[in-house]
C-alpha cells in the first residue's frame, strides 16, 4: 500500500464533496464487464482500475482500456496516485503478446500503454515498452500506439532512445503539477528532469508527437499553470491535458479546490493561444481519455500547419 499518512480516521479533515460536474455513473454495462473479463483472462493490469479513473465506465463500454505494463506495484509513492507501492514482482514475459492480443480482440485503432515506475530495473522498464510496441506492430499493424512512461530516473537518455527507436506514434510523460508542489505531490521526481525527457524525445525523433498533462486542484496558482504551459512549449510538447485531481483515499493529498468547467475552458483557450497542436482541458480529462480522437485531431492539426507553412514558402 502507499506509505502515506496513517493518521487516525477521526483526526483527518473531512473530504470535500464532489460538485455535480465531476460525478459519473457507476459502470454496469455489458461492454464494461466484457472488457474487464478480457483483461483478467489475459492477466493484464489497467491504469483505469489501479488509478480509480472516473471515466472507466464510459471507456470500457466502448472497449477502450489503457494497459499498465510492468506489474501493478510501483517503486514510488506519489501523494496523488492510487497505485500500490512496494517491491514489484518479476516482469511478465507474456505481457507484450497479451497486450497485442487484447488490442486485436478489442479492435483498437489507437491504444495507450502506460506503466508503474520500476526503479528496481536496470533500464527502468524501457525494454518492456519496446517489446510491447514491437508486439503491437506485428499483431495489429494498423493500430496507432501511444505510450505514457515514467521518468526513468538516472537512465533517461538510453531509455528514451530505445523506446523512440521502436516507433510509438505518441510519447506521453506527465509533469503532473507545478514545480512548487513537487516536494509534496511528486517527491520521487524532478520537474526539470521530466521536461528534459520530453525534449529528448523530440531531439531523437521530431516526428513523434509529444504529450504531457497536469492535474488541477492541488493548490497551484493560475500563473504557475501558465508557466508550465510555457515550459512545455519550450520543450516543443504538442499536446497538453488538464484535468481535476480527485483524492483516491483519505491518505492521499487532499483536494484544495474543485476547478470549475469554465476555468478549465479558460485554461484551454490560453493553451491553444500558446501554440499546442491539441488541448484537452476539462474536469474529467485524463491522459488517455478520448486519446484516439485526440490523436486524429492532433495529426490533422500538424498537417494543416505544415501545409500553411509550405504555402507561405
Amino acid at each position: 500500500m502507499n506509505d502515506l499518512s496513517s493518521a487516525p480516521e477521526g483526526n483527518r479533515p473531512p473530504r470535500q464533496r464532489k460538485p455535480d460536474w465531476i460525478r459519473v455513473k457507476a459502470p454496469v454495462s455489458k461492454g464494461y464487464h466484457e472488457t474487464r473479463k478480457l483483461m483478467r483472462d489475459l492477466g493484464l493490469n489497467t491504469v483505469c482500475e489501479e488509478a480509480a479513473c472516473p471515466n472507466i465506465g464510459e471507456c470500457w463500454t466502448k472497449k477502450h482500456a489503457t494497459v499498465m505494463i510492468l506489474g501493478d506495484v510501483c517503486t514510488r509513492a506519489c501523494a496523488f496516485c492510487n497505485v500500490k507501492t512496494g517491491m514489484p514482482r518479476i516482469v511478465d514475459p507474456m505481457e507484450p503478446e497479451n497486450t497485442a492480443i487484447a488490442a486485436a480482440q478489442m479492435g483498437l485503432s489507437h491504444i495507450v500503454i502506460t506503466s508503474v515506475d520500476r526503479d528496481d530495473l536496470p533500464d527502468g522498464g524501457a525494454g518492456q515498452f519496446v517489446k510491447v510496441i514491437q508486439a503491437l506492430r506485428r499483431e495489429t499493424p494498423d493500430t496507432t500506439i501511444e505510450i505514457l512512461t515514467p521518468d526513468f530516473r538516472g537512465k533517461m537518455r538510453a531509455a528514451v532512445e530505445a523506446i523512440c527507436e521502436a516507433g510509438p506514434d505518441v510519447y506521453n510523460h506527465n509533469l503532473e503539477t507545478v514545480p512548487r508542489l513537487y516536494p509534496t505531490i511528486r517527491p520521487g521526481a524532478r520537474y526539470y528532469a521530466s521536461l528534459r525527457l520530453l525534449e529528448e524525445v523530440k531531439a531523437h525523433d521530431p516526428l513523434i508527437f509529444t504529450k504531457s498533462g497536469i492535474m488541477l486542484g492541488l493548490g497551484e496558482q493560475r500563473l504557475e499553470v501558465h508557466q508550465v504551459m510555457d515550459d512545455m512549449r519550450s520543450a516543443d510538447v504538442d499536446f497538453i491535458t488538464m484535468g481535476q485531481y480527485l483524492q483516491p483515499t483519505p491518505k492521499h493529498a487532499k483536494v484544495e479546490d474543485f476547478v470549475t468547467p469554465q476555468a478549465f475552458d479558460a485554461f484551454g483557450s490560453i493553451a491553444r493561444a500558446k501554440g499546442f497542436l491539441q488541448v484537452a482541458s476539462s474536469p474529467l480529462t485524463r491522459s488517455s481519455y478520448h486519446a484516439g480522437d485526440d490523436f486524429a485531431q492532433m495529426k490533422a492539426a500538424r498537417e494543416a500547419k505544415l501545409a500553411k507553412a509550405a504555402a507561405k514558402a
